[in-house]
């Protein structure tokens, strides 16, 4: 009898705590995923956004997703902030859009994608005005592998996964220095990553 209330016991913690980090999910706002095969010879990698529409606490509905693109050496060599109404998909290209106009000009084959799920714009074009955190984006990513071995250069066969964006944590240094280096990459290219509009969305 103690054993079976032991264990009905950590049903109920175990539930408690799934519920918990639950919770945690609902309430993110900051996101991490890779990209890797990025070459000519190679598939398209794609990555979707989704606004949940939960605006009780953001009127208008849009939330902006501030993307930060590095390259496999922590550079980072894109950015831009890309809006979506509720209920929207923002779809975005690997190859023709988030790695199209590198600082360096050299296309990285592969690197690290970070989006902020924002309720302001936070790119070139409102002066690089900081993002405010607010969760309601949730996304996924399309990840191109070589099936013959791990070179981020191929050679062919591909396949092709996709995956959830990974939960990650935001602290005020990693928002600055995002927000920093985007406006640093845009004084030296001018060439922000590009936004697809959500009518156009693949």
């Amino acid at each position: 009898m103690k054993k079976l209330v032991l264990l009905m016991s950590l049903v109920v913690l175990l539930g408690i705590a799934s519920g918990s980090a639950l919770a945690q999910s609902e309430n993110s706002y900051y996101f991490t995923t890779y990209f890797a095969n990025n070459v000519s010879a190679a598939p398209d990698a794609t990555l979707r956004i989704v606004n949940d529409g939960d605006s009780a606490a953001n009127p208008n509905g849009i939330l902006y997703a501030s993307i930060y693109v590095f390259d496999d050496s922590q550079e980072l060599t894109e950015c831009c902030s890309c809006p979506i109404t509720a209920d929207g998909l923002l779809s975005e290209s690997v190859r023709t859009q988030l790695t199209a106009n590198p600082l360096t000009s050299i296309k990285p084959p592969r690197g690290v994608i970070k989006v902020i799920s924002s309720t302001t714009e936070s790119d070139v074009s409102t002066n690089f005005a900081p993002n405010t955190p607010f969760p309601g984006l949730r996304g996924w990513a399309t990840h191109i592998q070589s099936v013959a071995n791990k070179n981020p250069f191929g050679p062919s066969p591909y396949s092709q996964t996709e995956t959830e964006l990974a939960d990650s944590n935001l602290t005020a240094a990693e928002q600055s220095q995002l927000e920093m280096l985007c406006k640093f990459d845009k004084m030296l290219s001018g060439k922000p990553c590009t936004c697809t509009p959500e009518d156009f969305d693949f």
